[in-house]
């Protein structure tokens, strides 16, 4: 029996592979990933965060704690305009693909995340929350934005922004249809498990897309990295939950390319028909103070 690939767009994917500090050895595992992704005909493709040099390789103790990276050991540096998302522009020829890398203005370095298709580099977005000592190498972003690609209007996110949902708000109120949440989400360092499917952070990292989801009535696409960086250990679960909050497709705790096909369109008309989450919304209830109250004190010695 002769079968056939589904059209190239009637798909979206997430990936959940592992990256490290080799870029051009990055940048062939995207090719792959990118040839898979076109066989099974997806329109929109969500790669981990850092997949262009690796990510962090420990967490520090907070935002006053010691950190263990050295200059030397962080990511390399580059610049959106760069040959290496020229590189990876060219792989994706027709699709459209979320990447994410370490920016440089010039003078700081960003957590970033670039949409990127055949025309090039169509938006980027800058890690705006920072967890465990993250701020010590990287500035934050300052905003959330949605562009419109050739799979549709999509916003990005990066890994903790997740956990914050005015962020995925907001990006909805811009008319995101699909948000890509790019991360790099470790398992929990501490009363961690041995099993990544049972670790406490692996079921705050499915919650927060489910949630994020559901809210937003959006299709929602979540890369992870797979396996070890230095001290950290990953929880993958790639997946595409759909707007209702439910999950299409998954990897499980293994590395993989969560596909599902999918109507996004027809599937955000069907979850807003009756109850419009959006429409619905009441700003003038909503307290100011929401976006202006100073942060609350930690309680406890902040562990997570």
């Amino acid at each position: 029996m002769t079968t056939t690939s589904p059209p190239v767009g009637t798909a979206v994917a997430a990936v959940c592979a592992g990256f490290g500090r080799d870029v051009d050895e990055n940048i062939a595992q995207i090719g792959t990933l990118i040839d898979q992704a076109r066989r099974a005909g997806v329109g929109l493709l969500a790669l981990p965060e850092a997949c262009l040099g690796g990510y962090l390789s420990v967490l520090g103790a907070g935002r006053d704690g010691a950190h263990d990276e050295t200059p030397e050991d962080l990511p390399p540096v580059m610049d959106i305009d760069g040959p290496e998302l020229r590189r990876v522009a060219e792989l994706a020829g027709e699709m459209t693909v979320v990447v994410g890398l370490c920016e440089s203005d010039g003078t700081d370095r960003y957590n970033t995340a670039a949409i990127v298709s055949g025309d090039g580099v169509l938006g980027s977005h800058r890690k705006v929350h920072q967890p465990l000592g993250e701020n010590l190498y990287y500035e934050a972003g300052e905003g959330f934005g949605c562009v419109d690609t050739p799979a549709g209007r999509v916003g990005a996110l990066i890994c903790y922004d997740k956990a914050f949902p005015e962020g995925a708000r907001a990006l909805a109120v811009d008319g995101a249809e699909v948000i890509a949440c790019i991360s790099a989400w470790p398992a929990s360092r501490t009363a961690s498990s041995e099993s990544i499917e049972h670790d406490r952070w692996t079921q705050r990292f499915n919650l927060f897309d489910a949630a994020r989801a559901l809210e937003n009535q959006v299709v929602w696409l979540a890369s992870n990295q797979h396996g070890t960086f230095g001290k950290l250990r990953f929880v993958a679960n790639a997946k595409v939950v759909g707007p209702g909050g439910d999950v299409l497709a998954t990897t499980g705790t293994g590395a993989g390319m969560a596909v599902a096909e999918l109507d996004v369109p027809g599937a955000l008309a069907t979850a807003r028909r009756a109850m419009f989450h959006l429409r619905d919304r009441r700003p003038e209830a909503y307290p100011s103070a929401l976006a202006t109250a100073e942060p609350l004190a930690p309680v406890g010695d902040g562990r997570a």
